[in-house]
């Protein structure tokens, strides 16, 4: 799938956590449109792979291992952006940490770790980036998960950071819509991904990925979402595995 012309020709997208698997698959689909792509992500073996695959069909492709939980490194990927990759025209905020533990148990500086990857860090980034999004206009997506929706046992200190991005969304939402900036909320189901893998060993089940969501599933219905004529707007997505194994 490829984006329309209701798109601007010549996009510039920047997606954090790229070194994910989601991540990743968001940037491969978006490469494919002769896009230029900014990859950001901790991970720097990962992010070259994404580079390497993408590189034949973006535009250009710009890497940069950061990890944005830190206030000067989210100043220093606005400076090089401002510099060598405006205007914006798509911010995906990937980025994010996981755990699970009950409330009871779960130490304080976990849930402000969570804080901080989950809610804080699209928060700094998006108000630092919203002036090259406003010149264009562009569009930000933010990729939650089903746990932003509905806290399940054992994820509640997880949960109320996804819950927290859901509220940050649906009110930048109503502040930007006026500037032409549209804001989408992906909340995606159990995905086969390495998080998931561990997840199922701490729940000793059985892992079997193809009964899951798979990135590029995700990656399609952000594609769909972006290339919506401008008159539209979606903001907010579910999407689970067809076959319900969990």
């Amino acid at each position: 799938m490829t984006l329309g012309a209701s798109m601007r020709p010549q996009l510039n997208a920047v997606i954090t956590g790229a070194s994910s698997a989601i991540g990743g698959a968001i940037a491969t689909a978006i490469a494919s449109t002769s896009a230029a792509v900014c990859l950001v992500g901790r991970n720097a073996e990962r992010l070259a792979a994404i580079a390497g695959k993408i590189r034949p069909t973006a535009r250009s492709v710009l890497v940069i291992k950061s990890d944005l939980t830190e206030d000067s490194a989210v100043e220093d990927l606005t400076h090089r952006l401002g510099q060598e990759f405006k205007p914006l025209d798509v911010l995906v905020h990937c980025a994010g940490v996981f755990t699970t533990g009950k409330i009871e148990t779960t130490p304080v500086h976990q849930l402000d770790a969570l804080y901080r990857a989950n809610v804080r860090l699209p928060f700094v980034l998006t108000q630092a980036l919203l002036p090259l999004l406003k010149s264009r206009p562009g569009q930000i997506v933010f990729i939650n998960s089903s746990q932003g929706l509905t806290a399940r046992t054992n994820t509640g200190p997880y949960a109320a950071t996804q819950h927290a991005l859901k509220a940050l969304a649906d009110s930048l939402r109503q502040e930007v819509n006026a500037d032409g900036i549209r804001v989408l909320s992906v909340y995606p189901g159990r995905t086969a991904t390495a998080r998931m893998e561990s997840l199922y060993k701490i729940e000793g089940r059985k892992y079997q990925p193809e009964l899951l969501l798979q990135a590029e599933d995700i990656a399609q219905i952000v594609i769909a979402s972006l290339q919506l004529p401008r008159t539209a707007e979606v903001t907010n997505l579910e999407i689970r595995p067809l076959i319900k194994s969990y």
